[in-house]
C-alpha cells in the first residue's frame, strides 16, 4: 500500500510517499481503508524525533498519524458490532498516513450520517484532546474559561465543548483576523501577545476560572497569573513549563466512549469543525509546513482515497 513513512527524523521534507506492506486485522481489530487522515502537532513532534513517554522508543521507519476516517474492509476474530463496509472514524497512536490502517475495534465508532469525510478524518484527535482537558478542568455551568490559540482545531473544539457544557463566558486568544471566526463559534476574542493578561482581566473582571493552553509557555504563564487554582489549568504543548509552574499534566485517556459523545454532539449541531486545508497524501510535507506556521483557523487533513 501507499503510505507516508519516516526513514529519518527531521523537517517536513522527511515525509515521503513509500510502498509498505499493508497491515492485516488481528483478533479484536478492524482494518479500515482510509479516506481521510487528520494532521496534528503530535504528528509533527513525532516527525522531529519526540517520543511520548507512554509509547517507548519510536525508531524509523514509522508511519505517523493518529486519527482517521474510512470504510472497514477486514474484521478480526471476536469483533462484533462492526462489519465490512461500515463507515467509521477512529484513532490509533501511529499509522494513519496510509491507505489502510488497523485499529482495535474499541477505538472505532460509526461515522454520523451527514458528516463529511474531511471532518470525520480530522475529528478524533483534537476533539478528544479538548474533551479530556476540559473534563479534567471540571468546566461546567457558570465558568469563565480561557482558551489559548482558540482558532485552531484544538481550540475550536475546546470553545464549543466549554459552551456545550454550560460555561458562561469563553475567552479565546487569536490574531485579529480570526476574531470574527471565534465570535461565530461562541467565544469572546482577544488578541494574544504583550499585554494579554490585562486585556483578559478587562474582559473578565470577575476572574477566570479555568484555562487551556494550546499556544506555548508564554500563554501558560499568562494562565497562571489569571487562574487562582493551578489544578484548573492544563497545557497541550508546554510540558516543561507546566512542570516548572506546578501545572498538572494532562492524563491521556482516549476512548470510543469519549469519541462517541463527541460524534453525538456533532450530530446534534453543537460542534462544527472548519477545514482549513485538505492536502493529498503525497503532499503530507506541505500539510506539516502549514501546520507549523502556528497560524490559521480550523483543521488540516490529508485526503487518502475518494
Amino acid at each position: 500500500m501507499k503510505a507516508v513513512a519516516l526513514t529519518t527524523f527531521g523537517g517536513p521534507e522527511v515525509l515521503t510517499l513509500s510502498d509498505v506492506a499493508a497491515p492485516q486485522a488481528g483478533p479484536g481489530q478492524v482494518r479500515v481503508r482510509v479516506r481521510v487522515a487528520g494532521v496534528q502537532h503530535f504528528d509533527a513532534r513525532i516527525r522531529r524525533g519526540w517520543t511520548p513517554p507512554y509509547l517507548g522508543a519510536v525508531e524509523p521507519p514509522v508511519v505517523p498519524g493518529n486519527e482517521f476516517a474510512g470504510v472497514v474492509d477486514q474484521v478480526g476474530e471476536g469483533v462484533t458490532g462492526l462489519e465490512a463496509g461500515a463507515e467509521v472514524l477512529g484513532f490509533t497512536t501511529l499509522g494513519c498516513y496510509a491507505e489502510y490502517v488497523v485499529a482495535p475495534a474499541a477505538q472505532v465508532v460509526r461515522k454520523p450520517a451527514g458528516m463529511p469525510w474531511q471532518i470525520a478524518g480530522g475529528f478524533s484527535g483534537n476533539g478528544q484532546g479538548a474533551h479530556m482537558a476540559l473534563r479534567e478542568l471540571g468546566v461546567g455551568p457558570g465558568d469563565t474559561v480561557l482558551i489559548h490559540a482558540a482558532a485552531g482545531a484544538l481550540g475550536t473544539f475546546s470553545v464549543q465543548l466549554a459552551k456545550a457544557w454550560g460555561a458562561t463566558t469563553v475567552i479565546g486568544t487569536a490574531s485579529e483576523e480570526n476574531h470574527a471566526y471565534l465570535r461565530s463559534i461562541g467565544a469572546v476574542p482577544v488578541t494574544y501577545g504583550d499585554g494579554l493578561v490585562e486585556r483578559v482581566r478587562a474582559l473578565a473582571p470577575q476572574g477566570v476560572d479555568a484555562a487551556m493552553d494550546n499556544a506555548g509557555p508564554d500563554a501558560l504563564r499568562a494562565s497562571v497569573e489569571l487562574v487562582k487554582d493551578r489544578n484548573r489549568i492544563r497545557t497541550m504543548v508546554s510540558d516543561e513549563a507546566a512542570q516548572e509552574l506546578g501545572v498538572p499534566p494532562l492524563t491521556p485517556a482516549r476512548s470510543a466512549t469519549r469519541l462517541q459523545e463527541l460524534a453525538d454532539l456533532y450530530a446534534q449541531g453543537q460542534i462544527e469543525l472548519h477545514i482549513r486545508a485538505a492536502h493529498p497524501l503525497e503532499r503530507a510535507a506541505d500539510a506539516h509546513r502549514a501546520l507549523e506556521t502556528g497560524h490559521g483557523r480550523g483543521k488540516i487533513v490529508l485526503t487518502v482515497a475518494d
